[in-house]
Parts: structure tokens; sequence; C-alpha cells
């Protein structure tokens, strides 16, 4: 009887590559040899790798592999398998046939067709009851086992089954066939209405129904029943013996929508995305978040972010998480703290690189999130749940940390983008697509996969439920292995030198958004109210001159700003000069700049400078003694105690800062002076988080199975064939090659006279040119053989060619044990 490495061993060089492509994962790291290889494709972990992939009707079809397996030889056939599929409705042979191939391409079914096996894997992997069938009756009971070899009583006992009791078989006749009777009787069923026995009892009695060792029965259960398998195909005749199956996927039908509408409303989104993650990231940077010493932040926290933002708190949570893993939000240690503990002493708030994300964009801001959010390991969706000690779950805390969401989001945009453009399927159909391309593998993530789609419509990915068109080529990009950014040391958005903000720049991603986005805008319109209409998203430049000069109102397509008194001083205090203001204005509106918009600035910069405050802790000075005076005499500043110095100076004790905003509260404009007189811009200092990078730079999981090219294949497939030639060599070696020289043990030296006969052997295959197996030991003082074409003998080493890989290697003569030339 052939083995799997036979058959392997039988394979073209090409069929070989194919299994290696069809199962990567039997390549980490590469086999020595074919046997190693057959040992490998037939563990546990690779066929469980392998079954993940498979959809539900080849699952089925392996079952089927397996129901008709010969006991005695453990060998099935292919018309065996298709006479067993197509028993039941909708099957047809073609469909069967596709499903077994496809199983021997993976090498889960092997041999002839009219000898095929299942890999040992598969049994210890799967289920015991293939398609949800029991053992056979002769495997359990003999009295079950004489009940179904007659079919007319078997039938007849059937239909004498009470109600309950044929609900019950039933129940375990659509798999698994094995209850235990908490599970398999329900309390109605515990006697007949016509006060007969318990219908398990009676199905006992009637070798229905087969009691098994409580040893089979799952933990912490009563003892089980077990329904024979001839019974329960004898109940599935009408569903066939594999129970319902479907050949092809469910269909998804629904709803659809324009492209253009899809695209337009997930570009919108996109760019609400992008404002609310810098408007969280704006809030962290002026109050800093503490760092809960278990790791996150805190539910206040979140909370007061969320209300700050306008946001719901598990929209504010998804995009604080992006933001983390693009490596724009990070922990920074607070001066002093001396505990190296995670959490302890630390805040949380924007990351070194967040100038650099705000200045790009607003296509490559989200593209930037947008590819974090596809490769982090974080479930979102845990966000407020508790956890096995009951304690909440917290954003960014390790709880939320999940290893194969990134799959996840991967497998729902697929089914996103197998559809044709615009249409919005619903929740629904994708996890009950997911489940039929996938059924291991989706098994228990339903919830994550909802979650997935509703966070990719959060983040524009999909628009009106629809895969956008940049977000076909997001994801295409992620298939192809280039999700990953590029970063460098000038730019760590990765963005190459042409992208820019330009449309024709960057990835197709961020070409195709751009196209979909309005163009940034250079302007606004100034009303006579004072209110700064942007008809569009602001430029970087535009956007951080509206920051210093006026105060945001209302924000999206076109965002309205107002500016203030409050606002004009905080741009003269950040260093603008009153007529830099007014060429702001003059420069950047499109409409007349009102005349109250030129008083306020010319009122409040009059004003401002007027005192100047210093330290003594801190002194206060102005040429107008009047306006002194008036601050000596104010009530609201006793809390200063200031006293007069000079007639034009007052001090106090307080420091300068206290000073200057108990008199910016009072309604004064003063400014702050160094010793030289000199006024102080006080521009706001940014504290930031070191910097971090993006999930999506960082280096791939190496477990992750390689991707593996034509070329590649096909070398690892010679490197395996030369290792197996080596290995089936080395067994026909001769015995005193193996085990060193005649008569000692392995490890050992070879005597004087063993030494000088195998050199003559050397000698003479120098001169023949032959080819001798060689025994040496080697420098950790293992034997070892090899089958060479000494090339020449000289200054202590011997020096030959190894045939199978063209190698030429040195022996010390030392070390030979023999020499043995190999036969013809």
């Amino acid at each position: 009887m052939s083995t799997l490495a036979d058959h392997l061993r039988a394979l073209p060089d090409e069929a070989l590559a194919a299994l290696l492509r069809l199962r990567p994962d039997l390549v980490v790291p590469v086999p020595t040899d074919l046997s190693a290889l057959a040992v490998r494709a037939q563990s546990r972990v690779s066929v469980a790798r392998a079954l993940d992939g498979l959809d539900q009707f080849t699952l089925r079809i392996l079952d089927a592999a397996r129901l008709t397996r010969d006991p005695e030889h453990d060998e099935t056939s292919t018309e065996a398998i298709l006479v067993l599929a197509t028993a039941g409705p909708g099957v047809d042979r073609a469909a069967a046939r596709t499903a077994v191939d496809r199983l021997r391409a993976l090498f889960l079914l092997y041999g002839p067709e009219s000898a095929l096996r299942v890999v040992p894997g598969v049994d210890e992997v799967c289920s015991p009851y293939p398609a949800g069938l029991g053992r056979p009756a002769a495997d359990l009971d003999p009295e079950t086992a004489a009940l179904v070899a007659d079919p007319a009583r078997l039938r007849r006992t059937l239909l004498a089954a009470p109600p309950p009791a044929r609900a019950i078989l039933d129940r375990l006749a659509a798999g698994p066939p094995v209850g235990t009777l908490p599970t398999a009787v329900r309390p109605d069923d515990a006697t007949g209405t016509d006060g007969s026995a318990a219908p398990v009892s009676w199905l006992v009695d009637n070798r229905l129904l087969v009691p098994i060792s409580e040893a089979s029965a799952p933990a912490g259960r009563s003892a089980a029943v077990e329904l024979p398998r001839e019974i329960g195909l004898l109940l599935r005749r009408d569903a066939g013996p594999l129970g319902p199956l479907l050949p092809t996927p469910p269909q998804v039908t629904g709803t659809v929508r324009e492209s253009k509408a899809a695209d337009s409303a997930g570009a919108g989104q996109a760019m609400e995305v992008v404002r609310h993650t810098e408007a969280l990231l704006e809030q962290l940077a002026t109050e800093p978040a503490p760092v809960l010493r278990s790791g996150g932040l805190g539910v206040r926290d979140l909370r007061r972010l969320a209300r700050a933002t306008g946001l719901d708190e598990s929209t504010a949570a998804l995009l604080l998480e992006v933001a983390y893993a693009a490596g724009l939000l990070g922990e920074l240690d607070l001066p002093g703290a001396t505990t190296t503990r995670a959490g302890a002493d630390q805040q949380m708030l924007p990351a070194a690189g967040y100038e650099a994300w705000r200045d790009g964009s607003l296509a490559h801001r989200w593209e930037h999130l947008a590819r974090a959010w596809l490769t982090m390991t974080r479930q979102v969706g845990l966000i407020g749940r508790r956890d096995d000690r009951e304690r909440p779950i917290t954003v960014l805390s390790a709880e939320a940390e999940r290893a194969g969401v990134p799959a996840v989001r991967r497998a729902v945009l697929e089914v996103l983008d197998d559809l044709e453009p615009g249409t919005a399927p619903t929740p629904d159909e994708v996890v009950e697509l997911l489940g039929w391309r996938a059924p291991r593998r989706n098994l228990g993530r339903e919830a994550g996969q909802r979650e997935a789609l509703a966070e990719a419509g959060l983040l524009g990915v999909t628009g009106l439920g629809a895969l956008t068109s940049y977000g076909r080529l997001l994801l295409a990009q992620w298939t192809a292995g280039d999700i990953r950014l590029t970063e460098t040391d000038d730019d760590p958005l990765g963005r190459r030198p042409d992208a820019g903000g330009a449309a024709g720049g960057g990835s197709p991603t961020v070409r195709a958004l751009d196209a979909l986005l309005p163009a940034p805008v250079d302007h606004f319109l100034v009303q006579a109210d004072l209110t700064v209409v942007v008809p569009g998203p602001p430029d970087p430049t535009l956007a951080e001159e509206l920051a210093a000069v006026a105060e945001p109102e209302s924000a999206g397509g076109a965002s309205v700003h107002r500016v203030t008194g409050a606002s004009v001083r905080r741009a003269l205090d950040t260093g603008y000069a009153a007529d830099d203001l007014h060429a702001l204005f003059r420069r950047r509106s499109r409409t007349p700049v009102p005349q109250g918009l030129t008083y306020l600035v010319d009122d409040i910069a009059r004003k401002h400078g007027g005192l100047r405050a210093g330290s003594a802790g801190a002194y206060l000075r102005s040429d107008d003694e009047a306006l002194l005076a008036e601050v000596l005499a104010d009530r609201r500043l006793v809390g200063m105690s200031l006293r007069r110095l000079a007639p034009t100076v007052l001090a106090t004790p307080h420091l300068v800062g206290r000073l200057v905003t108990a008199l910016r509260e009072a309604g004064y404009a003063p400014v702050t002076e160094d010793a030289s007189g000199a006024t102080v811009l006080t521009r706001p200092k940014v504290r930031r988080a070191p910097t971090r990078v993006s999930v999506a730079n960082r280096v791939a999981d190496p477990l992750a199975a390689p991707k593996l090219t034509g070329p590649r294949l096909l070398g690892i497939v010679e490197q395996i064939r030369r290792g197996d030639v080596a290995a089936r060599a080395a067994r026909r070696a001769p015995a005193t090659v193996r085990g060193g020289r005649a008569g000692g043990t392995g490890g050992e030296l070879p005597s004087t006279h063993a030494h000088t006969q195998a050199l003559a052997v050397l000698q003479q295959a120098v001169r023949d040119r032959t080819l001798v197996w060689v025994g040496y030991v080697d420098a950790h003082g293992s034997t070892a053989s090899r089958l060479v074409r000494p090339v020449s003998i000289g200054a202590g080493y011997l020096r030959a060619e190894d045939e199978r890989t063209e190698m030429l290697h040195t022996f010390a003569l030392h070390r030979i044990t023999a020499a043995v030339l190999e036969e013809q």
C-alpha cells in the first residue's frame, strides 16, 4: 500500500508546486525532504488550516468520503462519493466532482480514483460524526444492528413512535446524533399525553436510540444517547443522506444603488471622519487624558471627548482606536514619573507625526486612517462591555485586542467587492454568505462581521451600504500586499514627493478619492455679522490661519467660523499685528471686509499691549497712569495683591501667568515682556507624545503564510527533491559508512588500519573519477555519510564534489571514518 510520501514523490514538479501554492504553510519552514512534507501535510495544524478555507459544500463532500470508506482497507472511491452526494435533491455530479477534485488538489484526499484515502489529520480535526450521522449500529449495539438489518421491522417501529419520541428522532437525525438527557428531553416530553413512558425511554427500549457511556457524554452531563447511522439515513430520506446541500453560495440581492451616489455618500463620510478625528486629537492636545494604570482611557474621558466633539461614544471610541493604530496618538510620561508600570503616570495626547498628517490632503489623511483600520487588531465593538472579571472594557485597553479581526474585515469587504458596483447587501446576507464560504473559519464571528460592516460605513469605506470605488482600490492594495505605507523621516505619512495634495499624486486610492472630494479652497466669505464661511475644505495654510483668528461654529462641506474679540486677541498674542490681520482678511475674503471687522481689529489692537507684565513675582507697567490707577482700584483684582512701585509700575507676588490671566478675565488686554522690555509672543506650547508607527507599517506576522511566486515555488520544489534524494541515498549507504569504522561506535575517530584503508579507496576514486561513500565525524562528534566524487587529496584534506547539489565539499582526512566505492 503506497503512502502519501510515495504519491508526493511521483508528482511532477508543477503539480507539487501547485500543492504548495494551495497550502503555503507547508513550506514554513521548507521541509527537508518529501517524507517530511508528507508528515506535515497530514498534521493537525496544517489540515485544520486547509479545512478552514473550504466552503460548506466541499466540507460535506469530504464527509461523504469519510462515510463511504471501506472499514477494512480504509479506502473509498470517487464513484462512491459521487453516488452518495447526488442521492439528495439539488446536487449534480459535476458540482460534486469539482469538490472532489479540490480535495484531491489539497491532498486531503489522495490516491487513485478507485482507492482514495483520507489523510489521518482530517479525522483528528473534524467531528467524529461525519455529516451529523452517528456510528453504524453494529458498532453500538447488537440488538439495534438486528433491528436495522430488518427494514420492514424498522419501518414499523418508526411508525409506532409517539409524536414526542418522533420529534426527538428528527432533531438527532438533523445532527449531531448524540444528545444528553437534559437536552434531548424537554420537560413536557417526560411522559406522553396518554401517560405513556418517557419518549427517550421508549426509544431506548425499542432500540431506536442506543445509550452510550458517560465518558462519551459532554462534561457535566448525564449519560448520553446516540442515533445509529442507519436510522439517521432513513429519517433523512427526503433531504438526502448528507442533509440539505448547497452546491452554490447563497444568493445576495441587497439594494442596488447608483455607483455615483454610493461614492458621493462615502466621500462625504470620509471628510467627516477626517474632521472628527482631528477634532478629537485637538481636544486631547488641549486637555490630555490620563492613561489608566491598567491601560487605555477611562469612561469619563471618553464621554468628555465625545461630548466636546458632538459624537456618540461608540464613534468616538472607533476614531480614537484608529488614530492610535495610525500612529497619530500616543502616551507621554509625566514629568517626574518614576514608575515603569504600563499606563501609570502617563497622558494620552497627539503623537509627533500628528502635524505632518494634519498638513496632508483630505484623501491622504483618510487613506492613512483607513489603512490603519484594515490592519489593526482591535475589536472596537467590545468597548463598553465587561470582561471575564466583570470590569468594563475601555478604549485602547488590552482587553479589546483580537488577532483575527483584520481577517474578518477583509472577508466582509471581499463579499462586497464580489458584488456589482452599487449593490448594498443586508448584514444578514453577508453573514450567511460568509458562513457558506468558510463555515469553520467564520463560526462564532457573526457579531464581528456585523461590526466590520458598521465600521466600514462610519469610516466611509462604504457608502449607502455599498463598497465605494476607492474602497475597492484600497482592498485591492491590501490583497496585493501593498497595504503598508513607506514612511520616511521627512514624511511619516509615507507620501511620495509627487503625492502632495493634488489629485494626480499618491496611490490609486488617493487619486480616486481626490476626484470625488471638493477641491480645497484658499479663500472664505466674510459676512456683516463677522461670520466667516469657508465654501469647501480649507487648504492646510488657510485652516491654520482660521484656527488663529476665528472660532469654529459649524463644520461640514462648508464650514462656518466667527471672528470675536477673544479670537483677535489670540491672534495678536501669537504675533499678528493689526496690519497683518487686515491684510489676511483682504487677501482671503472674496467679499468686501465688513467695516465692523476692521473696527474690531483696530479696537482690540489699540488696547492690546497697553499693559505690560513682568515678574516680581510679576510686575505691571504702563505709560498711562490713569489706566494703572483703574487697575489698582479694580475690586476684581484684589486677589492679585497689587501694589504701586512707581507711578507707572505695579507689582504682585503672584507669577506673571496668573497676573495676565486675571487681567484678561477682568477685561484688560495686557501683554508680557522680557527683561529687555521686548514683547513676548505667546504662541501656545504644543506637547506631543513620542512618534509612533502606524500598524499598517509594521512587519507582517512571521507566522503568516508567505507569498509564493512561480519561480520561488519551483525553487522550493527543487530543494525538497534534492533533500529527498539525499535522505534516500543516506539510507542506501553501507553500514560501515553510516556507523563509522567496522567494529567501532558512532562518533569515534578511525583506527590507523581503517584510516589507511579509507585513504586507499579515496585515492583509487580520485584516479578513476568514481563515486564513493564517505563516512566522517562532524564538528559536533556525530557520524554522517555522503555520496561524493573525489577531486583531489592533499594538505590533510579531501576535496570532493556532491553531484546532487553540484557543490564542492572539503573533508579533514583525520575525521574520515570509512570510504566505500559506490556499487554500479
